[in-house]
């Protein structure tokens, strides 16, 4: 009787480890409430959605609207000073013909917005090599209108016209300037968009920042486009 006794008590306490140990069994129904300190299950369910709701922020739409809207209301005071002083008549006013860079410029500007729209979709197909090589077209593109651009302003300065002696030259210079600045910053977020398309990716997080990045680079990018349009047609024919 001693001895199987003994055996009993010895015994007896494991029943109480396993039911301290709830990881290594299947624990009890209800164990993964909120009762475990590192969260139960849904804690990495948790993290993931934390994760997803970061890399497409709201946040950054609403600023890449906020800076077209200033863009516009910039190009905006521009144009409508250039309106009123051509429409007055004033006598230093001189216009002149546009180079043919500028023209130049403006096919050039219209091909990058529809390279840049295929390595959008390409990106929305996650075609990780199509989006790259699209976007290094767009990218090339864009150092191309830049080049245009001071070439421009290289054949005026050949042709004798000056932003002091005609007003005319000077909104020409200062427009075409400014909007050559916004399409440099427009040329570095193309730098961005290359490093995460750069090499494939199966992380659902990278992918979806690349989408997001893509969008909001988009409209900036086809707006610059629309813009040169306009102070192209305005340059050229309200004179």
């Amino acid at each position: 009787m001693g001895i199987g006794t003994a055996d009993i008590i010895e015994d007896a306490p494991e029943p109480k480890v396993r039911r301290s140990g709830t990881s290594i069994g299947s624990g009890p129904p209800n164990g993964g409430d909120g009762r475990d300190p590192g969260g139960g299950g849904d804690g990495p369910n948790n993290d993931d959605r934390i994760q997803v709701d970061a890399f497409v922020p709201n946040k950054s739409k609403i600023l890449t609207g906020f800076l077209l809207v200033v863009v516009m209301m910039t190009f905006g005071g521009l144009m409508a000073a250039y309106v009123v002083i051509a429409t007055n008549g004033v006598a230093e006013w001189q216009p002149f013909a546009l180079p043919i860079q500028v023209w130049v410029s403006t096919v050039i500007i219209l091909a990058s917005s529809i390279t840049y729209h295929l390595g959008k979709l390409s990106v929305d197909r996650s075609d990780q090599q199509s989006a790259k090589k699209w976007f290094v077209v767009t990218t090339v593109l864009g150092a191309a209108f830049i080049s245009s651009q001071l070439l421009s302003w290289l054949a005026l300065v050949n042709r004798g016209l000056y932003m002091a002696s005609n007003p005319y030259a000077g909104f020409f210079y200062i427009m075409t300037a400014v909007h050559a600045v916004h399409v440099l910053g427009g040329i570095a977020a193309l730098g961005a968009i290359l490093l995460r398309v750069w090499y494939p990716t199966e992380n659902a997080d990278k992918i979806a920042r690349r989408a997001t990045l893509a969008q909001v680079v988009g409209w900036y990018w086809h707006f610059m486009g629309g813009l040169w349009i306009v102070l192209f047609i305005l340059l050229g024919f309200w004179k």
